[in-house]
This record gives structure tokens, C-alpha cells and sequence, in this order.
């Protein structure tokens, strides 16, 4: 049970060094279901800062192009407070989704 426990804690706590290729890994190695159950949990909380720092690199290029801040005349503060706004959001997302693998780990091990 031991085994298990710590496999499923390294699930969770590979954001740090390894996102994504260790629950991976876990998943198609391991044969217990609690350990594919918390690897497949751990893959989701992964792929979500990535999913979302597409979308916000989705809106910092239409918002690049929209506000035509290439153009020397025009004003971009509305292009740099979305811009700003767009980062500080994946920034928070991203902290508590590590935030909250580690948790998660840690109730893993307990």
C-alpha cells in the first residue's frame, strides 16, 4: 500500500519538475486503480495552466492585433491593461494549480 501512496504523491508533485510525462508514465506503468485514479487527476491539473496559457497567448495576439499597436500614433493602454490583466489571471491560475497538487499530495501520502 506504501507503493501506491507514494506513486500517487509523485503523480501530484512532478508539476514541480515534470508536468504532464510522469502522471503519464504512473498511468500506463502502475496496474492499481487508486494509483491510475490519482495519476489521471494529477494529468488534469496539469493540462489546465497549459490550456489556459493558450487561450490568454490567444488573447494577447487578437488583442494585439485588434488595438493596432503597431502603429506609432496609437494609444495601447487599453492593449497593455489586457495584456497585464491576461498574465496576472494565468499567473493566479497557475500558482493555485501548484498550490493544490501539492495539497493533494500530501493527502496522498497521510
Amino acid at each position: 500500500m506504501e507503493n501506491q501512496k507514494i506513486l500517487s504523491a509523485f503523480s501530484y508533485l512532478s508539476i514541480l519538475f515534470a508536468p504532464i510525462i510522469v502522471p503519464l508514465v504512473v498511468y500506463f506503468v502502475s496496474k492499481d486503480d487508486y494509483v491510475k485514479k490519482n495519476s489521471i487527476r494529477a494529468l488534469i491539473s496539469h493540462l489546465i495552466p497549459f490550456v489556459f496559457g493558450i487561450i490568454f497567448f490567444a488573447v494577447f495576439f487578437f488583442s494585439t492585433l485588434s488595438f493596432n499597436t503597431f502603429d506609432s500614433n496609437s494609444d495601447s493602454t487599453t492593449f497593455l491593461i489586457i495584456w497585464f490583466a491576461s498574465i496576472a489571471i494565468y499567473l493566479l491560475i497557475t500558482l493555485g494549480i501548484v498550490i493544490w497538487n501539492i495539497v493533494q499530495a500530501v493527502r496522498v501520502i497521510r
